[in-house]
């Protein structure tokens, strides 16, 4: 069973800020991420080390947001493959939904091989796509500008749900993400499943620098741990995928939901 989160379960000493408030921290084309992983049991606890250095967004009242995704592929896989290669130079494409406020965005994300990610993406008025063809001239342009694939052969490959927590310093130098609930739908083998008792935590900076976030999690023992929320969904949903890359951060995941 996943870990049920109230509004209410959340420390009260936290400050909010406001999604017009985190306009200048949204950090999307040029940013360093890092990624880290812990059991859920441990947030209130972390959020409690994290209230007197950071603030937590607030939208329409809420602090945590339900967010979908839904990823677009070549039927070869060639993004999942990019990733498993460890190809320093990839690129996902996907439809994010943020459902509380009923907005989707087309994006384009891409990681360099200097380990900077970058964020590029238009507004589209649905969560999902049936295929490419449900795309306009508009948003079919954007992907052929910004896809390192034939944009079209896309077709969608995964989605996934989750709840989200966003945090952002008192500085508004770094902006932290606190994934929790996730679960996945492969649309090639139908297979569903959920991810328990787990939290997958992202820091994103314009650069490295001191960060009291790290300094938090160090104190908790949380320590960095790459985590691909398409590639893992992908493996746990289709037993046919090559997955040895990954089998050894699964095998960790594993341990500390256990």
């Amino acid at each position: 069973m996943n870990i049920p989160i109230a509004e209410n379960g959340l420390p009260e000493t936290m400050s909010p800020i406001t999604l017009d408030e985190m306009q200048s921290v949204r950090l999307m084309k040029d940013r360093v991420d890092c990624k880290f992983a812990a059991p859920a049991s441990l947030l209130r606890q972390l959020l409690e080390e994290l209230a007197p250095c950071f603030r937590i967004q607030v939208n329409d009242g809420k602090r945590i947001a339900l967010y979908r995704t839904q990823y677009l592929d070549t039927p070869g896989l060639e993004m999942f493959v990019m990733h498993h290669n460890g190809k320093l130079n990839r690129q996902k494409i996907r439809i994010r939904s943020y459902v509380d406020s009923g907005i989707s965005f087309l994006e384009v994300k891409n990681k360099d091989n200097r380990g900077r990610t970058g964020k590029i993406r238009v507004p589209v008025p649905f969560s999902h796509v049936q295929s490419v063809a449900d795309l306009d001239g508009d948003e079919m342009h954007f992907l052929n500008e910004y896809a390192v694939v034939d944009a079209g052969s896309l077709t969608p490959s995964l989605s996934n749900r989750f709840d989200r927590i966003t945090l952002v310093n008192n500085d508004a130098t770094e902006r932290v993400t606190i994934d929790l609930n996730l679960s996945f739908l492969n649309h090639s083998t139908g297979c569903e499943t959920q991810v328990e008792n787990l939290m997958i935590l992202e820091l994103k900076q314009a650069g490295r620098q001191r960060s009291h976030f790290r300094d938090a999690l160090c104190r908790l023992r949380i320590k960095p741990h790459p985590f691909s929320k398409y590639c893992m969904g992908s493996v746990l949903t289709n037993p046919c995928l090559k997955y040895n890359r990954f089998k050894n951060r699964w095998i960790s995941i594993n341990k500390i939901i256990h």
